[in-house]
């Protein structure tokens, strides 16, 4: 069973929490920190991307941008503006957006439960991303950012988190983009004792949703302290992982679309004809077509929008990979018809999170960059579940999940 653990955070200050709190790191680029950070020293992008305080064109995963991230979290702590829990809490971490809430419960998960497969993951992981964290927090000493999981829903557990969140936030404000963050520090005893039985006793498994790079590289990390520490017992900060768990049905994973910068050498008619073969072709015009079912396509060519219904054989409802519509796009436009084969090195494509919205599909083809665009109907928490469940692999590109947690509302240290 999973192993949901509390832990004597570090956090900000009330009157500086929504100045602390950022995106994630992975989130934008070192030129994009760089501006948001300007009139804001609070920011804890000066953390987790410290090279915006150093001279432009430092190497991002050089010793000094690691030492500067560990030199700020230090000194954001030596002024009080950070400071530690007295005993070990939970906390919730609730975001609005667009009128939904979702409540996670913030903890500590188990790097033994990564290793034993309890916390399942469905993509792979780049070595070179996984590395750049473990330094992070090798440098650090702390889990800067939390990673984001999933688990099965669980009535009492929802109920607790109700109760709860009655009372005042400790913090709530809403950020630039319109998202609101609130925050409950949970330190009875009753509720901690509970809320942890209940993960132990009910809850078989959590599901990594967003962070596998940071999940390995806590786990990789804390590998490291105990095979290093001879006197380990297993109670160690470093034997877990800053997580916030949400329950699965609270959870919404939004469109990722694809856009590609040419046909292969084909015509537009010639293309249109080759996908009548696997597709039913509709011509729908000016108007942006979205998917409202699985196996539909929204296409945009030359000015125009199409719809693409997917033809029997094409999928394989049986098979959780075989089913899923990135598959069925790659099985049998990308590949046969466009050679792009490999997603994860090819030139050719790129990817657009559908929090931007299917207009910026239609503006990266307007403006000559991209040739077409391909808009998919999003996956579903069932199927990466299953997916984990099964120890496949989603293909690259495949979940995008909104809104993204906020950096540096509660952190963790790895010795007490």
């Amino acid at each position: 069973m999973a192993i949901l653990k509390s832990f004597k955070g570090f956090r900000p200050k009330k009157e500086f929490a929504s100045r602390i709190a950022s995106r994630p790191y992975d989130v934008l680029n070192s030129e994009e920190a760089r501006t948001e950070v300007e009139g804001n020293p609070y920011s804890f992008l000066h953390v987790v991307k410290p090279e915006v305080d150093l001279p432009t064109g430092t190497d991002i995963y050089s010793d000094q941008v690691y030492r500067k991230g560990r030199e700020n979290l230090e000194r954001m702590i030596g002024d009080g503006i950070l400071f530690q829990d007295e005993n070990p809490s939970l906390y919730i971490y609730a975001q609005t957006m667009k009128g939904v809430t979702q409540y996670g419960l913030m903890g500590c998960a188990s790097v033994l439960d990564y290793m034993n497969n309890l916390i399942r993951r469905h993509e792979l992981t780049r070595p070179d991303k996984e590395e750049d964290r473990k330094q992070h927090i090798r440098v650090s000493n702390f889990h800067a950012e939390p990673v984001f999981f999933a688990y099965p829903p669980h009535m009492e557990i929802d109920t607790i988190v109700a109760r709860i969140v009655e009372a005042e936030p400790e913090y709530d404000f809403t950020a630039e983009d319109g998202i609101v963050h609130r925050l409950w520090v949970i330190n009875d005893a009753r509720d901690i004792e509970r809320l942890e039985t209940l993960f132990t006793t009910d809850i078989p498994f959590t599901y990594v949703a967003d962070g596998h790079h940071r999940t390995a590289a806590a786990a990789g990390v804390g590998k490291e302290h105990r095979q290093s520490n001879p006197n380990h017992t297993g109670k160690e900060e470093y034997n877990y992982i800053l997580a916030v768990l949400f329950p699965a049905n609270q959870l919404t994973i939004i469109d990722y679309n694809r856009v590609v910068k040419d046909l292969n050498g084909l015509g537009d008619e010639e293309f249109l004809e080759k996908l009548t073969s696997s597709f039913i072709v509709k011509k729908e015009g000016k108007k942006i077509f979205k998917p409202d079912r699985i196996h539909e396509f929204g296409m945009y060519l030359s000015g125009s929008w199409y719809s693409l219904m997917a033809k029997e054989g094409t999928y394989n409802d049986n098979d959780p990979i075989g089913k899923l519509d990135v598959t069925v796009l790659s099985g049998h436009i990308l590949a046969p018809l466009l050679n792009i084969t490999d997603l994860r090195k090819s030139k050719r494509i790129d990817f657009v999170g559908g929090i931007r919205g299917l207009g910026e599909l239609v503006r990266r083809v307007d403006s000559g960059e991209m040739k077409a665009a391909f808009a998919l109907y999003p996956v579903s928490m069932e199927q990466l579940m299953e997916i984990a469940d099964t120890d496949n692999i989603m293909p690259p590109k495949t979940t995008w999940f909104e809104p993204k947690l906020r950096s540096g509302l509660v952190i963790h240290k790895l010795d007490d």
